[in-house]
């Protein structure tokens, strides 16, 4: 039998500093692959990778590629990741996450496969932009994402600036208290709606001070709880569209999605783009902003965690 080992290659950097018990930051890849196009997609993976680094930790993009799951990428194999076309690249959740290393294909990881591959790696902080959640008309479609059981599941703490607002937002923070899932806001008792600072909601609970995450999530690991914590972290006020702008944007990108028949993973890409050709870009570069925020406190949560780890 393969040992799992055998599927799993780790940057020496990202190596190292897990050995050493350093601060260690993960990142999804489908923002890469899925999110804008090159050359734009590689200069903002690279932002990010230096905002964690200037913040005092060490960035692990996660990517399959040719079949091993890649912990880390060194720079020639995220450029070369940006410059692949997105239909060649699948979309990894934790459904096709280990098809598509048997097959020996490439894929970007989403937020539940990036969770599952930083957990296998050791890694407890990622930095991401939104979470999948109940799209809106689940009730037929039975449309849910697969990160909220991955947040009931793996113990991982996600940082995000809210559930994406193309979402049924009251319905994705139901599920989330439904499975047990921590939701923290931080600045604010609002929930945060990723491009947005307010949702209308208020958050279950808040923390605005990185070493209380770092602390609860220890906390709930000892406690033999299951599952990861989803800090809600709003978008700096000076990069926001208000949920009164947004609102009926995401509304419209809405029906001319249900008018053109597109139906699961294909949503979200299509609303993301619908929603930033209707803003003439703004969502792009407000997106930018919260990627790079939440990349920011993320580190600052995993220096803390790493503080805990040598204190005992």
């Amino acid at each position: 039998m393969t040992s799992l080992a055998n599927h799993i290659r780790t940057t020496s950097e990202v190596a190292r500093a897990l050995q050493d018990g350093a601060p260690v930051v993960a990142l999804e890849s489908t923002i890469i692959t899925h999110g804008m196009p090159f050359p734009q997609n590689l200069d903002m993976a690279r932002k990010v990778e230096a905002e964690i680094r200037a913040a005092g930790a060490i960035p692990a993009t996660i990517a399959v590629i040719d079949g091993v799951i890649c912990i880390g990428l060194e720079d020639e194999a995220m450029e070369g990741l940006a410059r692949i076309p997105a239909a060649q690249v699948m979309k990894l959740s934790r459904a096709d996450l280990a098809g598509c290393v048997a097959m020996g294909r490439t894929g970007a990881t989403t937020v539940a496969a990036t969770m599952i591959c930083a957990h296998l790696a050791g890694i407890e902080v990622f930095a991401t932009g939104g979470i999948g959640g109940v799209h809106r008309g689940a009730e037929t479609s039975f449309d849910i994402s697969a990160d909220l059981q991955e947040l009931a599941q793996t113990p991982v703490t996600v940082v995000c600036a809210g559930a994406k607002a193309i979402l049924d937002l009251p319905k994705t923070l139901e599920v989330l208290e439904t499975l047990g899932v921590p939701v923290i806001a931080v600045g604010q008792d609002q929930l945060p709606a990723f491009w947005s600072r307010e949702s209308g909601l208020r958050a279950p609970l808040r923390m605005d001070d990185p070493a209380l995450i770092a602390l609860a999530a220890s906390l709930r690991g000892r406690m033999g709880l299951p599952g990861g914590h989803l800090v809600a972290n709003p978008i700096p006020p000076e990069a926001e569209i208000p949920r009164s702008v947004i609102a009926p944007i995401v509304d419209q990108a809405l029906e001319d999605a249900a008018r053109h028949r597109i139906a699961a993973k294909a949503v979200t890409p299509y609303l993301l783009q619908r929603i930033f050709e209707l803003t003439e870009g703004a969502s792009l570069q407000s997106n930018i902003a919260l990627v790079l925020n939440n990349a920011r406190f993320s580190a600052q949560i995993a220096i803390a965690a790493a503080e805990l780890r040598r204190d005992g």
